[in-house]
């Protein structure tokens, strides 16, 4: 008897699935004015996709950090993921994976009840959440799930697919072209989603391509 392994596709959240970067803005403006740090948001665009304590210590003293992070994490079910929309081929890119029998998982760098809080919003239904990774910490989740592909937006997640030892597929509907996404280990990159599910025919007509 032949087992087939079903084959497992992961994507990044933000600026990926999701154009969640007003959301975000918007939340943590407010969280860091809270905590008397005034910022613009344009500051804020470049940080998108970076483990949240990295953005904060960016900005907000050491001694408040704590402070700010819960602020944020209060404020972000509220002001952030109502404005929260499917980028472009998003809905279609998940149903393409269940239609060839596949597993969709969603590795982010937000906390994993956010990202579960974004994916309902939204409405995509995908089968496997991790939350708080980035690079490298996102490949080793990929490699425990069996990961075939991961998809994102960001340098750091081409290094998670190819640590976790994923096909890399880059997006440059994020802050980054498709020079850095090539450099940073992209095997291909797309404009959005949109042409996801015609590669995909062609990917897991080719198993071998998968091993």
């Amino acid at each position: 008897m032949v087992i087939t392994v079903p084959l497992t596709i992961g994507f990044d959240l933000d600026l990926t699935l999701v154009d969640s970067a007003e959301g975000i803005t918007v939340s943590m403006t407010e969280a860091f004015r809270r905590v008397g740090v005034v910022i613009e948001a344009r500051q804020l665009l470049p940080m998108i996709g970076l483990p949240l304590d990295t953005t904060l210590r960016a900005f907000v003293p050491e001694e408040r950090v704590d402070e700010a992070r819960d602020i944020y994490r209060e404020l972000y079910p509220v002001m952030g993921i109502p404005g929260t929309k499917p980028l472009p081929g998003a809905h279609e890119a998940v149903d393409a994976i269940h239609a060839h029998r596949g597993v969709v998982l969603v590795v982010s760098a937000k906390i994993e009840s956010a990202v579960r809080a974004v994916l309902t919003h939204v409405g995509l239904p995908v089968d496997d959440v991790v939350g708080e990774r980035y690079a490298e910490s996102k490949g080793a989740a990929l490699k425990e799930r069996g990961a075939d592909v991961y998809v994102g937006d960001h340098p750091g997640d081409m290094v998670g697919a190819r640590t976790g030892g994923a096909y890399a597929i880059g997006v440059t509907t994020g802050g980054h072209d498709a020079v850095a996404l090539r450099e940073a280990g992209a095997d291909v990159v797309f404009s959005d989603l949109l042409d996801f599910p015609f590669w995909l025919d062609d990917y897991d007509s080719q198993p071998a391509g998968r091993a």
